[in-house]
């Protein structure tokens, strides 16, 4: 391994990725080295780095469906004997799409495509209201114990996190009952979609997409890859949670109106990026 790149994460960008700078600025913000690391390179280099995320966007245009050019790189097979050797890997939003159809999640049987992110459903009452994109702030419920993934260190079981969503394609669906099974038995289900009080509904606008379960973010059994459909690099911030927003957040962020030296203070996504330093810290 380059030892200039043992700890630099790689943010993999697509033609079509739009949230490579903010993903990048997020890990050197908590103290990373990043690298962002476009499709046309050598698929061999990605070796060299210590973890990759998968940033937002709109990768290939969303032609035929979202993700699926992208799963297709030489890029993606290299990452995938990276995630073998157990290496930290996310997908956020198109990440997590890209993820899910190149078979590295839900991770039952890598290499088979087993989930989907289809297209938005906002339900009421069982009655579909709206499809299509949604953009806007919710709240996430985070199910698993802390050590579950390099990427949750920081969290505590059942804590709530304000951050957005901007998907057309976030519904995470499966018609294998064994997947759906694994979900709950084998603990892939790391964030669900949840109210203000952490009490899990199905209608809009808890559940933004209609996802099966208010299934927000999974991981694959061994815990090193994982994909979440929210923005954590878009919650990096308190002062980027609404001033009106309900609950503990929403409280620090009012309360730094008054503190001008606060305005930079960790926001609900800092954890995710914060713990993925730790986890590289320790190795």
């Amino acid at each position: 391994m380059n030892q200039s790149k043992k700890s630099t994460v790689a943010v993999l960008q697509f033609p079509g990725s739009n949230c490579e700078s903010e993903t990048a600025r997020a890990l050197r913000t908590v103290g990373l080295d990043a690298e962002i690391f476009r499709w046309n390179r050598p698929a061999e280099q990605l070796q060299e780095f210590a973890a990759y995320i998968c940033p937002g966007g709109f990768s290939y245009e969303d032609r035929v469906r979202a993700g699926v050019i992208a799963a297709k790189e030489p890029l993606m097979e290299a990452l995938a004997q990276e995630a073998e050797k157990g290496k930290p890997i996310l997908g956020i939003c198109n990440g997590a799409q890209v993820l899910l159809e190149s078979g590295l999640l839900p991770g039952l049987h890598p290499g088979s495509i087993e989930m989907a992110l289809a297209h938005n459903y906002m339900t009421r009452s069982g009655h579909v209201i709206r499809r299509g994109h949604h953009c806007g702030w919710v709240n996430l419920r985070f199910e698993q114990d802390p050590q579950r993934t390099p990427f949750t260190r920081r969290m505590s079981k059942n804590s709530l996190m304000p951050i957005t969503v901007s998907h057309g394609e976030g519904r995470f669906i499966s018609r294998d009952p064994e997947v759906l099974k694994a979900l709950e038995e084998s603990a892939l289900t790391l964030w669900r979609y949840c109210d203000s009080n952490g009490d899990i509904q199905s209608d809009y606008p808890v559940n933004p997409n209609g996802s099966y379960a208010n299934i927000a973010g999974i991981c694959n059994p061994q815990g090193n890859v994982a994909a979440l459909m929210p923005h954590p690099e878009r919650a990096l911030y308190l002062r980027q949670v609404p001033s009106a927003w309900p609950g503990e957040w929403g409280e620090r962020r009012r309360a730094m109106i008054k503190n001008n030296e606060s305005w930079n203070a960790p926001g609900p996504g800092y954890s995710l990026f914060q713990s993925l330093k730790d986890f590289l810290s320790e190795r």
